[in-house]
């Protein structure tokens, strides 16, 4: 209501101010043509003169407009396609959305072509056909795509990729992947697709080096980043190690590890094995030690003693460790195989026997089993050969046994097939009779 008046009064005021402008202003219009003379005021020439620009502005675009018919008819035909396109391409997506994926590729295929967006079409086709398992339709509609949006390398790229990945090709993924990452360094998804296609052709040295990467654009959480670290680093040095190459390969893996991986004391023993094989027991058995001080562990304990290297000093070491640490049964076995290979057999059956004590083992009842037969205590050594034995069987799982009664022996034996045209003699009972006789 309050718009209404205000119009009403702002009529009124300029209605009164043209009024006052006629009054003030006066002035005529004369227009001669010929003989012919026309006149009138000044205001009122001013008025016909507005309304026959009006006319001829609307007679002018009528006509244009009726000049060009087809072309007003080829745009609200294309409008109107469009408009259609877009809600065949709507229901393809929910169709693809539920699951039905012949609907959703028909639907996406038909508004390909009047769509202003023909990339989503053929892209989401593309998911719809490799989802009914028509992988060549599938390619084709990706090729499409390709074609039909400039500067859609990468999208198509990825889907492609992604594409192979589930269909288990991983080599041809891997290949596409790498083109793609040369041209968009650190894309979150190529790497993702990336750290998938290296685990799944065994690329370990890629995915070490992949992985850093992902760690900065925080696209991985540090348990699964540290998980697929040690991973990919046992793998190379297992690899390296069997493959019998080059020791300074896997030296050089050690120096590209975290440090993190390298306090992990599954990484140190894999190390140190890898160094043995390539006949490097003076490194591995610095870096035993040096571990030995940062982390105390049975199994690099173990390891230590099985080394090689200058028996008489890694046994004063040895022995210096036992000052802090005078009930580890781990540490006394390993010195008592110091002490065999520094030749000193008493002190090799002290330690050996106080590991026993400490916590009985059969391994080192075996130890002390081959000791004492060399030694030439046979009745020893079969006690302890004897104990080794038992603990072995008690470390065994708990199955089902035979036991000695014959009738249950007998229960168990599979018949024998009878040749040919053999006739049964006697009841089975009497069988059984026989064959208990023959048995015994």
């Amino acid at each position: 209501m309050r718009k209404l008046i205000l119009i009403v009064v702002l009529g009124l005021a300029l209605g009164a101010l043209f009024g006052q402008l006629m009054m003030s202003v006066p002035g005529y219009w004369l227009v001669r043509v010929g003989d012919v003379s026309f006149q009138t005021s000044f205001w009122f020439g001013l008025v016909i003169l507005l309304a026959g620009f009006l006319v001829l502005h609307f007679a002018l675009r009528v006509l244009m407009r009726l000049t060009r018919p087809v072309s007003r008819f080829k745009v609200w035909n294309s409008r109107t396609r469009n408009r259609n396109a877009m809600k065949r391409t709507v229901r393809g997506l929910v169709a693809l959305a539920e699951g039905r994926w012949k609907k959703a590729e028909k639907s996406l295929v038909k508004a390909a072509d009047d769509s202003s967006t023909p990339l989503v079409n053929y892209l989401s086709a593309a998911l719809a056909a490799h989802y009914q398992g028509r992988f060549d339709q599938a390619d084709t509609l990706l090729k499409r795509a390709h074609l039909s949006t400039e500067g859609a390398d990468t999208a198509v790229g990825m889907m492609q990729a992604q594409l192979m990945l589930d269909r288990q090709q991983y080599e041809e993924a891997l290949a596409i992947l790498t083109r793609l990452d040369r041209q968009l360094p650190n894309h979150p998804q190529v790497l993702k697709q990336l750290k998938q296609a290296y685990l799944s052709v065994s690329d370990w040295d890629g995915l070490r080096r992949l992985m850093p990467r992902l760690g900065a654009q925080q696209l991985i959480s540090k348990e699964e980043r540290d998980q697929l670290e040690q991973r990919a680093y046992r793998e190379l040095i297992v690899r390296e190690a069997r493959e019998g190459s080059d020791i300074e390969k896997v030296r050089g893996l050690w120096a590209d590890m975290p440090d993190h991986l390298r306090g992990n004391i599954d990484m140190i023993v894999l190390y140190a094995e890898a160094l043995v094989r390539g006949r490097q027991e003076p490194i591995a058995e610095r870096l035993l030690r040096h571990s030995l001080k940062e982390h105390w562990d049975s199994r690099l304990v173990l390891r230590y003693g099985l080394l090689d290297v200058d028996a008489a000093r890694q046994l004063v070491t040895a022995e210096k460790w036992l000052q802090e640490r005078p009930n580890d049964p781990d540490l006394l076995l390993t010195l008592g195989r110091l002490a065999l290979r520094n030749a000193y057999w008493g002190k090799a059956q002290e330690y050996f026997e106080a590991s026993q004590r400490q916590r009985p083992s059969g391994v080192v009842c075996a130890e002390l089993a081959r000791l004492y037969a060399n030694l030439g205590e046979h009745n020893k050594s079969q006690l302890y050969y004897r104990q080794s034995v038992e603990m072995l069987d008690k470390s065994l799982p708990s199955l089902p046994q035979p036991r000695e009664d014959k009738d249950v022996l007998g229960e168990k034996t599979p018949s024998r097939a009878k040749p040919e045209g053999a006739v049964d003699k006697g009841d089975t009972s009497a069988g059984h009779k026989a064959d208990e006789k023959k048995s015994a």
